[in-house]
């Protein structure tokens, strides 16, 4: 039975312990660049027998196109491989591993944020009921994502280049790995939903259409740093970024068995809502997340099983024991940089301040206490 306390090998990396810590957007990065204070946040949690097993960045966009939300890093130029660096330095300092989150946020944009205001890209021309950030005065403001275009057939090729591209450029950056976000409503996600993919070419209709991009992206960041160094995100009922599909066990179900061969170093799971509870149900009834994890293994998928949403140690122990290998935490993380020392202890918990989650310096950033010695 797996213990939260003991290692595991998941890729070519051997954790001390099972908690994770989850990717975490903080709108901390003006002009898509990493800074020093970002260093100082991520080295804070990088302390593996106090802090993380592992970190996953905030998710990084892999183009201009990609951006959704004001001041979140980037991975496609040379700039910003470069101001990753010190960030990578400083985790491995302190002994940590880290991967990063690459992202396309698809329609979950705004005109204010794409090249030349132009629209932002989805697999169809809906608009999300949805609304991203803008940090106006230094201040975050929530509004209505712009109205998307439907990419183009011949666009499709350069959309899994830039990723594969944000993996090269992300291992240059110093990271040992990449998680690719396919989860909450972006634009993987929005490909694998019929919701929001009502294309009637080889990327739309039926379940193997409309997971292509996802497989074929996948595929390409495997061929180009290798499986082991390779992971995924999904949330099969999340309805965060208006993300909705009736059939999501047959919908998720080929996704985690097209993923089994890839060599994989590990699987992350939302379980649940992002925005509301932990057992939301979403079209086919109740999800059964152990049949989806079998499925996985059955297809010969050998990766870490991760899971997520609203854990706390009771219930991330009982995870384990049910089957998951690795629990991924984020707001406990935020407020906690020594979470896994306070989880040995059973020690108090800071509590997160929500109002310092996106954009803002260090208040709320780099200013938690970590327990005195």
């Amino acid at each position: 039975m797996a213990h939260l306390f003991e290692p595991l090998r998941v890729g070519a990396m051997d954790l001390p312990h099972r908690l994770v810590m989850a990717p975490l957007t903080r709108n901390r990065a003006p002009g898509s660049l990493a800074h020093a204070g970002m260093a100082r946040y991520y080295a804070q949690r990088a302390k593996p027998q106090q802090g993380a097993a592992l970190i996953i960045s905030e998710a990084t966009a892999i183009s201009h196109q990609a951006q959704g939300y004001s001041d979140v890093p980037g991975i496609w130029n040379d700039a910003q491989v470069e101001a990753w660096k010190p960030i990578t330095e400083a985790v491995h300092a302190a002994g940590g591993r880290i991967f990063m989150q690459l992202w396309h946020v698809g329609r979950v944009s705004h005109v204010d944020l794409q090249p030349e205001g132009q629209a932002p890209v989805a697999p169809s021309a809906i608009t999300a009921n949805t609304k991203t950030v803008l940090i106006r005065d230094g201040a975050p403001k929530f509004v209505a994502t712009s109205a998307p275009r439907a990419l183009a057939l011949e666009e499709i090729p350069g959309i899994v280049n830039d990723y594969r591209q944000a993996g090269r450029n992300a291992i240059a950056a110093g990271f040992d790995g990449v998680e690719l976000h396919a989860a909450n409503g972006y634009l993987i996600d929005q490909f694998l939903r019929s919701g929001s993919n009502h294309r009637e070419d080889a990327y739309g209709g039926p379940v193997p259409n409309r997971a292509r991009l996802l497989v074929e992206v996948m595929q390409a960041l495997c061929e180009e740093i290798g499986g082991p160094r390779c992971a995924l995100r999904l949330s099969p009922v999340t309805p965060a970024n208006d993300a909705f599909d009736p059939e999501p066990k047959a919908l998720f179900t080929h996704v985690v068995q097209a993923l089994g061969p890839m060599g994989l170093a590990y699987v992350h799971v939302i379980e649940g809502s992002t925005i509301a509870e932990r057992d939301y149900q979403q079209g086919d009834g109740p999800f059964d997340y152990a049949a989806l994890r079998q499925a996985y293994r059955n297809a010969g998928g050998q990766g870490a099983w991760m899971v997520n949403n609203g854990y706390d140690q009771a219930l991330a122990e009982k995870a384990l024991a049910e089957g998951a290998d690795l629990v991924s935490f984020g707001r406990l993380f935020i407020a906690n940089p020594d979470l896994t020392e306070r989880m040995r202890q059973g020690a108090p918990l800071n509590t997160p301040d929500r109002m310092t989650f996106y954009g803002g310096g260090d208040k709320g950033y780099t200013d938690y206490p970590a327990l005195k010695p």
